[in-house]
């Protein structure tokens, strides 16, 4: 196993310490994981929910949010159909828990039993007898050409919010909301469940707000050596939507000779010391000159007091915000200032109309359930969707999550995205694979105690179930797909029959996939029809193999290393043959030597450092439980901190497992701090690689251990060697066979 520190000049971590407001050691960390630019950095270092995008940038929102209203004020009965996993499950909640709140008269729908994944012609058609005339796809819709098609011959309108791969032929629906689309969304890797949240998120504004689709303009003029450069910025339902700059000598050319008439023609106008802004305007135009405009200082500086009577030069350089703009993704421009006079702007109407209440913490945990169970990279706002979304739960779990946390034992104790993933997230799948999805919508949706416990219960039972029946699955899957994979050349592992529930194929494919290291297949035969799921290996992309054998699917969909498919059972055979083809063909990446990728060096001195503790005054906390809790949520393209440590003394050693003694306790000498410590299935290194009394070197995590109510530090090995093994004079280590 190698060991990996890119090294780093110091001028850049230097650089940017001071920049962002950062310590050295997270700018390291930063740095060794490429995150060099504002847009990146701030997800990292900010916990401000006005760090979201807006959801009007998404494509296809403001269509959405017009046929949703209208559908209101017609009185309209909407649905809104998900898919049967987490994420299509909360993304059904919350935005069926939205509408009804917001006097919709709405219900809900999720695939039951064998039902095909997405929306089904029986939904619809079932949909329009019972006189509905709206369908909200909820994680789903986006390849239901067909069926979006029917809903329209029969006056039923369709509304598709999804973030799954968009086919090359879209449907003809109302909107499509979609991150993936084409519109030039900075972040195209929300969850299903983000995206209803970013739908509720922009209604919500559309009903509440006095300036949704009000057409506005932010303008700020300001000096530069012998002009006037005139910024402007257009937003609507506070997105920018478009920006101008003009620089104008004065005496040299008219207002009318520049763009800005045609630009602010019919525009509302705001700016920040309608004085100021007068007097460049007159400097650059001449006195005969005057556009109207609104000051917004003075309300702006009531409801933020820290802005009033400064100027916006002076806020640029308090603004956190604008710090993180050094690519100039609001305005476009290089100066700043008209960024700060958005920033103000949006969090002024956020402020007034008080955005980010209790019933958006609710909503966000839904969000963040999604995005962990969906595997998004926690990368960008996905990290403050799920760091928020999981304080929610900590501070006020919604009803339905409160009880599947008590009878998970994870209630009133702090959960980490990883904790969720494990324990959590699996146990709200377990009803959808089991052909029971409802039970979890309806757990997250009754109003009555009493049913969410017994739900609860039962969704506690289905998991059970599931691990039992994966279990057994697997112990038969594994030799018949190694028996298999000759005939796919090594490269693809197949198991398919009828013993299959439709709903486990997913996790199948999963282990077979993690057990041969290459792409997988599994089959359920159900009747004439049978639903694969494939999950891949290697960076193998399976859109590529989808598309060979599209005109054998009935449907098909999903990402690029996790999709699924729906087939006639006829054409099996002729599959077979072409995914043969296709694998003798595949290009898989070469299996690597695993590498730890270290993130810092840790003196032993800070193993026993303490820090005051953010949270709690006058209590201190670990420095290295900080520095891990900072760069939290961990998961998908966010892997856990990793440290490297050097010359730690081990002072006792025990051997722990249920069944088998397989892993490793340790006590680590740290000084004034004795570190307990974690080496999973190492038991059989004792006595040959390290023991009691042995000086090592070592690479870990931090984590803390929950136990009994209480929770210590403590470290999780990734890998150690005796300090014998370094090359002597150096700190580098001779390489061992592993």
């Amino acid at each position: 196993m190698e060991w990996r520190k890119s090294e780093l000049a110091p001028d850049d971590v230097k650089a940017l310490s001071e920049k962002y407001g950062c310590d050295l050691l997270s700018a390291s960390i930063l740095l060794r994981r490429g995150i060099k630019t504002g847009e990146e950095i701030r997800y990292y270092l900010e916990n401000d929910l006005r760090h979201l995008r807006n959801p009007f940038d998404l494509p296809g929102m403001e269509d959405a949010v017009e046929r949703i209203l209208a559908a209101k004020e017609e009185g309209e009965k909407v649905m809104v159909f998900g898919d049967r996993d987490v994420d299509g499950i909360t993304g059904t909640v919350l935005l069926t828990d939205f509408l009804r709140r917001s006097g919709f008269d709405v219900r809900w729908r999720l695939p039951m039993g064998d039902e095909p994944y997405g929306l089904s012609l029986k939904v619809v058609e079932d949909f329009a007898a019972d006189y509905g005339t709206l369908i909200i796809t909820v994680d789903c819709g986006i390849s239901n050409r067909e069926e979006i098609a029917r809903a329209a011959e029969l006056g039923v309108g369709v509304v598709v919010t999804d973030h799954h791969n968009p086919p090359e032929l879209l449907p003809d629906a109302d909107a499509l909301v979609n991150p993936k689309l084409p519109g030039h969304y900075s972040f195209p890797q929300l969850c299903g469940c983000a995206v209803a949240y970013k739908l509720a998120s922009a209604l919500r504004f559309a009903i509440t707000s006095e300036v949704y689709g009000q057409p506005i303009c932010l303008l700020n003029a300001r000096p530069s050596n012998d002009a006037v450069i005139i910024e402007i910025a257009k937003l609507r339902s506070l997105a920018v939507i478009d920006t101008l700059a003009e620089t104008v000598v004065p005496g040299m050319v008219g207002i009318a000779d520049t763009r800005l008439p045609a630009f602010l023609s019919g525009q509302q106008i705001l700016c920040w010391d309608l004085g100021v802004q007068q007097r460049l305007l007159a400097q650059a135009f001449g006195r005969g000159v005057e556009i109207q405009m609104l000051d917004m200082a003075g309300e702006i500086g009531k409801a933020i007091p820290q802005a009033a009577g400064k100027s916006l030069l002076r806020l640029k350089e308090m603004s956190k915000i604008s710090r993180y703009n050094d690519d100039g993704q609001n305005s476009g421009q290089g100066s700043g200032e008209l960024d700060v006079l958005i920033n103000l702007f949006v969090t002024f109407v956020q402020r007034k109309e008080a955005f980010f209440d209790e019933a958006e913490a609710a909503a966000l945990q839904l969000a963040a359930l999604g995005t962990i169970a969906d595997i998004m990279p926690l990368r960008d706002e996905n990290r403050l969707i799920v760091r928020k979304g999981i304080e929610a739960m900590l501070q006020k779990p919604r009803p339905g999550l409160s009880e599947l946390l008590f009878k998970q034992d994870l209630a009133g104790r702090p959960l980490s995205a990883e904790e969720i993933s494990w324990q959590l997230t699996p146990v709200i799948n377990a009803s959808g694979r089991m052909g029971r999805a409802e039970k979890a919508a309806a757990l997250f949706l009754s109003e009555a105690p009493r049913e969410r416990d017994v739900l609860a219960s039962e969704i506690t039972e289905m998991n059970n179930e599931r691990k039992r029946l994966v279990e057994e699955l697997c112990r038969r899957a594994e030799p018949e797909a190694y028996k298999n994979l000759p005939a796919f050349c090594g490269n693809l592992a197949v198991y398919a029959g009828e013993s299959i529930l439709p709903g486990i194929t997913g996790l199948v494919a999963s282990r077979l996939s993690d057990r041969f290291n290459v792409p997988a297949l599994a089959a359920s035969f159900s009747g004439g029809e049978i639903k694969g799921s494939l999950r891949s290996a290697r960076e193998y992309d399976l859109s590529f193999m989808l598309d060979q054998c599209a005109d054998l699917f009935l449907r098909h969909g999903g990402h690029d290393f996790a999709a699924g498919f729906n087939m006639e059972k006829t054409h099996w055979d002729t599959l077979l043959d072409r995914l043969k083809t296709i694998a003798a063909n595949m290009e898989l990446k070469a299996p690597k030597e695993e590498t730890l990728e270290i993130d810092a060096e840790i003196p032993l001195a800070y193993l026993s450092r303490l820090e005051d503790d953010p949270k709690v005054r006058g209590r201190k906390e670990l420095y290295l439980i900080q520095l891990a809790d900072r760069f939290e949520p961990y998961g998908e393209k966010n892997r856990p901190l990793c440290f490297l440590s050097r010359g730690i003394r081990i002072t006792d050693i025990m051997l722990m497992g249920k069944d088998e003694l397989k892993h490793v306790k340790l006590i680590l000498d740290a000084g004034t701090l004795k570190w307990p410590a974690v080496y999973w299935n190492a038991a059989d290194r004792v006595k040959v690689d390290f023991d009691k009394g042995d000086t090592v070197d070592l690479v870990y995590t931090v984590s803390r251990n929950w136990f009994n109510g209480s929770q210590t530090p403590q470290l999780k090995i990734k890998d150690l060697r005796p300090v014998t093994q370094r090359i002597e004079g150096t700190n580098y280590l001779k390489p061992r066979k592993d």
